[in-house]
């Protein structure tokens, strides 16, 4: 089968998704223009060649509607040849573009595309393109007629489950920001990280979290409806143990092996296997358990092969859940930190976990790289790379 290939992948670094934040100032169609843009430059590439741009966003509303990926096109200058989808697979988006854009390769129907994601969370807030509609409808409502519930809410149902203490939550939190202290500090996220005008370093690093600070924070989701219908819950779900609401885009540049050789271009990675896989949707957030297991299996790698993986930090108890299910090392989970330092720009967030992942084989001299994480609705994507 044909190979599909990595040769080059970019992000912007992580801004604060409120009013004030370095990037809330930018519109989202020309964030993500910055790293399309980049892409080209970065690698001496007539856009003209990309043959599609397949674009992870979750908030597909107001200055996000109306296909952002097209109008990110528009926007980065290239022609007007290029065309662009966007598609929402929840959190997992952006990584979902990139098995699709992969799979056009693997498939015949591509030569180049490039696979992306954008979310400016401080411009169009998380839930607004729901707001005030039923968004499941009588069916489903049917079929759980207790009702689903936030990820806030799954989050402290996982962290019951799997026996996770506060402690131990706020602990892993502190461990996050630590180690993306210690990466950026080195100039690790440098390779992968494109300047928007002077904006070049994660605004969502606090280098002085301690697991000590962490703890004197609230509870994010204990409300009185909450604790009526979970009472056994003992609400350790904090600000500080969630990622935060973030701004940023990302975006790959994919293609065949073969056409790389042609072009003279040096592909960094090689896309190994992939999954996808659903869950219980009042968990939610489990289904990179299943996924983990899928691909591991049509890899045919055992996780103690795997140099590195990355399971999205939507809050800690997703890891340590993973983790305990799946087994392998903590010192290889995350090692850079994760979306609770790194922040989670939703749409985008899957291509930042790639570009860390392989930027940290390639520091490490690692091989494999295992990518997983969790998305609204009790799914989750996976992705194997191999380090070229």
């Amino acid at each position: 089968m044909r190979q599909a290939v990595i040769v080059d992948i970019v992000r912007t670094a992580s801004g604060k998704g409120k009013p004030g934040g370095s990037l809330s100032g930018v519109h989202p169609v020309d964030l993500y223009a910055t790293v399309l843009r980049a892409l080209a430059e970065r690698n001496d590439l007539d856009p003209a060649r990309v043959e599609d741009v397949i674009t992870g966003c979750v908030g597909q509303a107001g200055q996000q509607a109306l296909n952002i990926g097209r109008h990110g096109v528009l926007a980065a200058g290239w022609p007007e040849s290029v065309p662009a989808t966007s598609i929402d697979r929840q959190c997992g988006s952006s990584q979902q573009a990139l098995h699709f854009a992969a799979q056009g390769v693997m498939a015949g129907a591509y030569d180049i595309v490039v696979a992306g994601g954008v979310e400016s969370m401080s411009r169009v807030p998380m839930g607004v393109s729901t707001m005030g509609e039923d968004a499941q409808g009588p069916l489903v409502r049917r079929r759980y007629p207790e009702g689903l519930v936030g990820q806030g809410i799954s989050a402290e149902l996982i962290a019951q489950k799997w026996g996770l203490s506060r402690e131990r939550l706020d602990e892993y939190s502190a461990r996050s920001h630590r180690l993306a202290a210690q990466t950026a500090s080195t100039g690790g996220f440098d390779r992968e990280i494109v300047a928007v005008g002077e904006f070049a370093a994660d605004e969502t690093i606090r280098p002085a979290t301690t697991a000590e600070s962490l703890a004197g924070l609230r509870s994010a989701f204990d409300a009185p409806e909450m604790r009526e219908r979970f009472p056994d819950l003992d609400w350790r779900i904090t600000a500080g143990n969630s990622s935060p609401l973030t701004d940023g885009a990302s975006a790959a540049l994919i293609m065949g092996e073969d056409v790389a050789e042609r072009l003279g271009l040096r592909p960094r990675a090689r896309f190994h296997a992939f999954a996808v896989a659903g869950d219980d949707p009042m968990l939610m957030l489990t289904a990179p358990i299943p996924a983990t297991q899928q691909v591991l299996a049509r890899a045919g790698l055992a996780i103690d092969a795997i140099d590195a993986y990355e399971v999205n930090e939507a809050f800690a108890p997703v890891p340590l859940a993973w983790l305990a299910e799946i087994g392998g090392d903590l010192e290889k989970l995350n090692p850079r930190g994760g979306a609770i330092a790194l922040g989670h720009p939703l749409g985008a967030s899957g291509i930042r976990l790639m570009a860390t992942m392989l930027n940290h084989l390639e520091a490490t001299g690692g091989r494999y790289g295992l990518q997983t994480m969790c998305e609204g609705g009790g799914m989750a994507n996976a992705t194997v790379i191999e380090r070229l």
